[in-house]
This record gives C-alpha cells, sequence and structure tokens, in this order.
C-alpha cells in the first residue's frame, strides 16, 4: 500500500464508519476484524479495530493494526496511532512517531506534535516549534493553548495584536496589494479574545472583538458566544439590535430559551431584522414547535410564501408532526400549481406526507413515474420510505436492481436483516472504474 492509493480509498469510505460503529455495536466483531487484518485491509475497519484492541487494554495489537498503513507513510493512520499511544501513556512513542510528518510540513501534524509536547513536559519546545507558523490557523490556536499554559499568554497576545496591525502583506506573493493580505489567521481577533478572556481579562475580550470584526465560524459569533458564556445578556441585546449578524440573534435566542424564557427568545426572532426574514422565520419555526405551538410555526412558515425546498421541507414536517397532513399535500399542490412544475427536490416532500394519510402505494408509485424516480437517489428515498413503514424486504428488493450502485443504502438494511455477510461482500466489491471524460478546450462561445 502507498499513501496516495490509501488516501483515495479512505475518500471514497467502501465500509462507511458509522457502519462500522453499528457491526461493533450489533456484535458482529468478525465482520469487522476481516477486512481490518485484511492485505489490502480496509481503513474505516482497522481503525475501529484498533481502538477496540486499545479499549481492552491490547495497545500493542492495536499499534500492529495500524502499522501497514503508518509505514506507508500516511498521515491519518499516524495521527490515530499517535493517540492510541498518548492515551495509552506512552507518549515519547507518539511524540517520535508524529515528529517526521510536522517536519516534512503537514499542518495537522505540526500543530499535533506541539500539544503533544506539551503535554509531556516540553511546552517551551512546543510554543517556539509553533511561533513561526502563527499565520496559520491551526497552529496559532495551538499556541494560545500552549502560551498560556506556559504564563506567555501576554506574549502570545502582542504576537495576534501584530496580525491585526495594517499594513499586513499577503502572505502568499508579499505585497500589501493582494487581496490576500486581510487578516491570517482569519481568526486572530477571536484568538486574541480568547487569550485575554481565559486570563479572566474578560472586558479586555469584548473590547478586541467590538474592535474588529470577528469571523462567524459553524454558525458561531464569537463576541455573542463571550456575551452569553459571563451572562451578559444585555450587552447581547443592544448587539443584535444593533447590527449583529443572524447567528448573534439565534445565539441570544438559545440563551433565552435555555433560562426558560421562550416568549424572549420568540420576541427576538421575530424582532430580527427583515433582510434575514427567512432563516429567523425558519428558526422560530423550530422554537415553537419544541414548547408545542407546532400550529404557530406553520403560519410563521406560510406566511412566507417561499417555494424554497429547504423551508417548504421544513413546513411539511410541521405539518406531519401536528396531524395535518393533509393540509401539507394541499400546499404542495398550490406550490405546483404557481410554478407549473415540480421538481424532485419538492415531489420527494410528497411521499411522508401521503404515507401519513395511508397512501404509501399510491406515494410509491408516482414517485416512480416522476422523471427523475428511477435514478439512485430516488429509488433510495423510495427505499426510506418502505422501511420507515415496516417494508424491509420490499426495500430491499427496490435497491436490488442494481446493487453497487446502491450499496451504501442497501448494506445496512441487509444488516438489519441478519445477511452480515452478504453486506460486507457488497460494500467491499470493487465498483467499475468510470472512465474519466476527455478534457474540453475552453472557449468563450456557448456552451462554456
Amino acid at each position: 500500500m502507498d499513501a496516495a492509493t490509501l488516501h483515495r480509498r479512505a475518500a471514497s469510505q467502501r465500509v462507511p464508519p458509522d457502519l462500522v460503529d453499528r457491526l461493533l455495536a450489533l456484535g458482529h466483531t468478525e465482520a469487522v476484524r476481516g477486512p481490518a487484518l485484511a492485505e489490502d485491509g480496509e481503513w474505516s475497519c482497522a481503525r475501529a479495530w484498533a481502538r477496540l484492541s486499545a479499549g481492552r487494554g491490547e495497545l500493542d495489537e492495536a499499534i500492529a493494526v495500524l502499522a501497514p498503513y503508518v509505514d506507508a507513510g500516511w498521515w491519518p493512520a499516524a495521527e490515530e496511532a499517535a493517540r492510541l499511544l498518548d492515551a495509552g501513556g506512552r507518549g515519547e512513542e507518539a511524540i517520535a512517531l508524529v515528529r517526521p510528518f510536522a517536519r516534512d510540513g503537514g499542518r495537522v501534524a505540526l500543530r499535533d506534535l506541539a500539544l503533544l509536547l506539551a503535554r509531556h513536559g516540553q511546552g517551551d519546545e512546543a510554543y517556539e516549534l509553533l511561533v513561526p507558523h502563527l499565520t496559520d490557523r491551526l497552529a496559532a490556536e495551538a499556541l494560545v493553548d500552549v502560551g498560556l499554559a506556559l504564563g506567555r499568554g501576554d506574549e502570545v497576545a502582542e504576537l495576534l495584536e501584530a496580525r491585526l496591525a495594517p499594513g499586513n502583506v499577503c502572505p502568499q506573493c508579499g505585497t500589501p496589494e493582494c487581496p490576500g493580505a486581510s487578516v491570517a489567521p482569519f481568526d486572530a481577533a477571536s484568538l486574541l479574545a480568547s487569550v485575554r478572556e481565559r486570563q479572566g481579562r474578560t472586558d479586555e475580550a469584548v473590547a478586541v472583538l467590538r474592535a474588529y470584526d470577528s469571523t462567524v465560524v459553524d454558525n458561531r459569533d464569537p463576541l455573542a458566544e463571550l456575551l452569553v458564556r459571563h451572562d451578559r445578556l444585555d450587552e447581547l441585546r443592544a448587539y443584535v439590535a444593533g447590527e449583529g449578524p443572524r447567528e448573534a440573534a439565534r445565539q441570544l435566542a438559545e440563551a433565552l430559551e435555555a433560562r426558560g424564557d421562550v416568549a424572549g427568545a420568540v420576541d427576538v426572532y421575530r424582532s430580527h431584522r427583515e433582510g434575514d426574514r427567512p432563516h429567523t422565520s425558519y428558526l422560530l419555526a423550530q422554537l415553537l414547535a419544541r414548547h408545542g405551538r407546532g400550529a404557530e410555526g406553520i403560519e410563521v412558515l406560510r406566511a412566507l410564501g417561499s417555494a424554497e425546498d429547504w423551508i417548504v421541507d421544513a413546513l411539511c414536517e410541521l405539518f406531519a408532526a401536528e396531524g395535518r397532513a393533509e393540509e401539507g399535500l394541499a400546499h404542495l399542490d398550490a406550490l405546483k400549481a404557481r410554478r407549473g412544475e415540480e421538481e424532485w427536490e419538492l415531489f420527494r416532500l410528497r411521499g411522508p406526507l401521503m404515507a401519513a394519510c395511508g397512501r404509501l402505494d399510491e406515494a410509491m408509485t408516482e414517485a416512480l413515474a416522476h422523471p427523475e424516480g428511477r435514478d439512485p437517489y430516488a429509488l433510495q428515498w423510495i427505499a426510506h420510505l418502505l422501511i420507515r413503514a415496516g417494508r424491509p424486504e420490499e426495500a430491499v428488493a427496490l435497491l436490488d436492481t442494481d446493487r453497487l450502485e446502491q450499496a451504501r443504502v442497501l448494506a445496512p438494511l441487509l444488516i438489519d436483516l441478519g445477511r452480515v455477510e452478504e453486506a460486507m461482500t457488497l460494500l467491499l466489491t470493487p465498483r467499475p472504474e468510470v472512465p474519466l471524460p476527455e478534457p474540453v478546450a475552453n472557449t468563450d462561445c456557448p456552451p462554456f
């Protein structure tokens, strides 16, 4: 095995990690052990088997399972082996394993090495290792942890303040005129605020996030999170009422809901800026449904008059949850009449509603007659309807028409029916190679 091949195979996830966990939870250990130890082993199985072995105190066996992958120079395997070694009390071996990957320029390996060093009494080396890589987000985040643990938080803060200063050059080309001359790392302000907060200097942390445009990551606004953590909700209300983004409004509403102030949370969404109405209406409808007010949630979403599939999807779920499936179907009929067509993304919403009305067979017939009804994703959707209706054998028969194409959906179903060996054979069967299309010359004439 070589690293490039391993990377391609792992990315394809022939045996998905969640399915491996499911097999182990059901006691089908041999179905995981075989592919894990095979000469051309399956990574998801090997990793799960190594974790299981380490959990049983068999750390040497766990490392031996990972060894072929590590020996191929593949970082994910080395990362997993180092994690198991460190958790097993063999930190020096973990450090030795990670060092070559960090030396070769792997940014994740560099971060992991520094954190390993810091955990094992070599914090100063970790600090010096990270400082030259401050423009990298992973290194900068690790530097905050390492620096604070060493009592060098003020030094880290000075380094981050320098990154926020005007006139920085692009880290790629070295010129200030380049569009890339923005702050690097992009979350320097959030990291600086984190340093100040962890030093107990909350007011300074707030001032940092107010002074710079803090970056919203994973739908979380750093300033809003900071204010929630320190129960400064009045400041958060003022922030949301001003220029705070919808993420801040959501975090305020979540904080109020957690404190039992549902009315206050509802008011936050109702009063937020008009430009964010679809998103805040969606969040408001979900909030109302969580508190037994699904009928109000339906009216909130219906008032949008939206034909966007994510809004209509949420609306149909509420109709079904409220026992009003027929109204949901009527809403879809009205949308279809208004648009003159019903693409699959909206058509698929009919299935659960029709099933709730006792019309599952009719839903299947209509789905198969749809122009996209025989496509793999549509067949999978129909199969899920059958499974939810307690008709798994019919779902298997439907997907069996093209087993390899449907393997990712069919295999879990076979496992549930006790056909584990058949499922694993299906997943591990190589799919035919699809030839790459011929390259097309660039042109400024349509079609582009």
